[in-house]
């Protein structure tokens, strides 16, 4: 699908004007449950398909939400969930069974691995080996015969580095491997990894699709039906972790403006890594739009653009990275992205010797900035007056 009919289903897909007395805003559902003519009718209906009958497995406004992202995304299926980490682990424990074995990244988002470690390791049995994700023979090394699933982020945590989809994801296919990325970076908008053969897309909608800061959601999209299917009926209907209906309305209301935000986000991003890059006090920028990108040809063949969320290496020690983190003013320390407020945070500044080495990183002063929409030239001038006084 391209930008084209994904602003089409964006804007218009599945509202039904007609439905709904010509309402330009298809209206919110927050019943329950649905009752249905007859007995019959009841029994025979089926709540993963055009019926509805209780709110944790299916509703309305769920159905339509679940309808445009999965078409943006390129999918046939697609499952929202009440936060990003009810859906990366429902793609888990929907993929794998006890004794499995899986490949991850090792800078995917940190409470997956945690969820890994505390859940999956010690109450499964499920062997975890993780890779850098670049280097592919050392990720055909780490497949086992038991691996059933490889979990991708690209880009990356904390430094923005890529990994090759396609070649991943037909590795993965020759060895009968699940692949899996958090697509949340990028939004369908700029990376579509179904379209380069990766088997699920997750998005945490707390971020750029919902893109107020007012709502907490996730959703899992594939062109496997019935892997979402599964997903729905034996993950997300027993966990009940379906999203609330207006929570999913509050998702479609942010999704209408994803494209211009997400541009305004992009344009300033640029400005203010190129300012970044070219500061003396600065030693490297990482930011997927930057010609300076490491992997600069292979984020051309994937990426069709770049959003607000970089990271900062400053030319000097951890704590004088604090210092300038909390000298900005138009910069909020907190930990999400992707809403309108611009953010700073140094991630790392406590992280333990043991997890900088298996992370393969050295900066524990690293600034991740999440560039946002209060103008270019206001954030550009709090950067300077931090820089300036460090």
């Amino acid at each position: 699908m391209d930008l084209k009919e994904q602003l089409l289903a964006i804007t218009h897909l599945g509202d039904e004007y007609e439905k709904y007395f010509g309402a330009v805003v298809p209206p919110v559902f927050l019943n329950s449950l649905h009752v249905f003519p007859t007995h019959e009718q009841y029994m025979n209906a089926d709540p993963l398909g055009e019926d509805y009958i209780y709110g944790r497995i299916s509703n309305p406004t769920v159905r339509l939400l679940e309808n445009k992202l999965s078409a943006i995304e390129g999918g046939s299926l697609a499952a929202v969930f009440s936060s990003g980490m009810a859906a990366a682990t429902s793609a888990i424990l929907t993929v794998c069974k006890a004794g499995d074995h899986i490949v991850c990244m090792r800078n995917v988002y940190n409470p997956i691995k945690h969820f890994m470690a505390g859940m999956c390791t010690p109450r499964m049995n499920i062997g975890i080996s993780y890779v850098g994700g670049q280097d592919l023979n050392e990720l055909e090394r780490a497949i086992q015969p038991n691996t059933r699933l490889i979990i991708l982020e690209s880009p990356a945590t904390y430094i923005f580095s890529v990994v090759d989809l396609r070649a991943i994801a037909a590795i993965a296919r020759r060895n009968g491997i699940v692949t899996y990325i958090d697509n949340t970076y990028s939004t369908p908008l700029f990376q579509n990894p179904l379209e380069m053969g990766i088997d699920i897309v997750m998005h945490t909608l707390s971020k750029y699709i919902g893109g107020h800061s007012d709502v907490i959601g996730g959703v899992l999209i594939s062109k496997d039906d019935q892997l979402i299917r599964n997903v729905c009926r034996y993950t997300r209907e027993w966990f009940g972790g379906i999203i609330g209906p207006m929570e999913a309305w509050l998702v479609i209301r942010g999704l209408r403006t994803l494209d211009a935000r997400l541009r305004q986000h992009q344009a300033s991003a640029f400005r203010v890594a190129e300012y970044l890059e070219a500061h003396p006090k600065v030693r490297k920028v990482n930011y997927t739009g930057l010609a300076s990108h490491p992997q600069s040809e292979l984020i051309a063949t994937q990426m069709r653009g770049h959003t607000g969320l970089m990271s900062v290496e400053l030319d000097m020690p951890a704590e004088k990275a604090q210092a300038f983190v909390n000298r900005l003013r138009l910069f909020g320390k907190g930990c999400s992205w992707g809403g309108y407020e611009s953010l700073a945070l140094c991630p790392l500044y406590k992280a333990a010797s043991e997890e900088m080495a298996f992370l393969g990183l050295k900066e524990r002063g690293l600034v991740r900035l999440h560039v946002g929409l209060e103008g270019t030239d206001n954030l550009l001038d709090d950067l300077e007056t931090a820089l300036r006084v460090i």
